[in-house]
């Protein structure tokens, strides 16, 4: 079966792909619509793995939803897709639209996974992890697949893109089925999604992808750090702040030393 959708690659697309995704803002972003070809993303939904499947669940203040990357215990076409995406073929197609050069992949939940969340599900505003703790390169790109058939406006769960300063949502895009999300990561590329409110037996569904490079000797090593929306008030801000400085210094200090141990144990 074809993964992807071969359109993507003709010439006029990645010219016009390039163009919009730089000039995404509030930071470089593209969406493509019919990313994967309608079979594979059909038998990627029908065969999505429920959430008492899911390895990892996360409910904290920040967030709730449940990820997965193991691949190993999941229907094979997902790790087919994984592949595709880390092939010189569509490496080489990245490159041409994001205008970065020598991107990889790596093979951990670093790489390639699954987010699944049900009803309430949110994740605040944050920038990602910058640095691979373990293999020392510098995260690049983001590449979010929606598999959510039929999903409703009224649910909610856009994902959002915030300005520098966390004040304004520039860009927001409804999680629809077969969207494909492109978008720099960097130190201002702040983005999430509010709380779903969806019927029982509905979650919100995507595959990722994070692409790297070569780190650069002047980027600094930082976990997540999230941010609250301006309406969420001072509690909540003091409280993610001060998590996230503990959290932070933390993780500087286990690379510091060389525990790579702990970062292994959480994979």
């Amino acid at each position: 079966m074809q993964i992807l959708n071969p359109d993507i690659y003709s010439d006029n697309n990645i010219a016009q792909y390039k163009k919009i995704f730089e000039n995404g803002r509030p930071f470089k972003n593209l969406r493509i619509n019919d990313f994967l070809s309608i079979d594979a993303a059909n038998h990627l939904a029908d065969h999505f793995p429920g959430m008492d499947k899911m390895r990892k669940k996360y409910d904290g203040i920040n967030e709730r939803k449940a990820e997965d990357a193991n691949f190993a215990g999941i229907d094979i076409m997902f790790s087919e897709l994984k592949r595709e995406l880390a092939s010189s073929g569509f490496l080489k197609w990245l490159e041409q639209v994001s205008g970065l050069n020598e991107l990889f992949t790596v093979e951990d939940q670093r790489g390639a996974g699954l987010h699944q969340g049900a009803n309430g599900s949110f994740l605040d505003i944050h920038i990602d992890f910058n640095i691979h703790p373990l293999l020392n390169v510098h995260r690049r790109l983001n590449l979010i697949i929606f598999l959510n058939k039929q999903w409703q406006t009224e649910w909610g769960g856009n994902l959002e893109f915030w300005d520098s300063k966390v004040k304004q949502c520039v860009t927001n895009y409804p999680p629809l089925f077969n969207d494909a999300i492109i978008f720099e990561t960097n130190e201002i590329s702040y983005h999430g999604y509010s709380m779903i409110n969806v019927p029982a037996g509905i979650t919100r569904k995507s595959y990722y992808n994070y692409f790297y490079t070569t780190r650069q000797l002047n980027v600094k090593y930082h976990d997540t750090v999230f941010k609250v929306r301006p309406n969420e008030g001072v509690l909540k801000a003091v409280m993610t702040t001060v998590k996230d400085l503990i959290k932070n210094n933390a993780k500087r200090g286990f690379r510091l030393i060389g525990l790579t141990t702990w970062f292994k144990k959480i994979e």
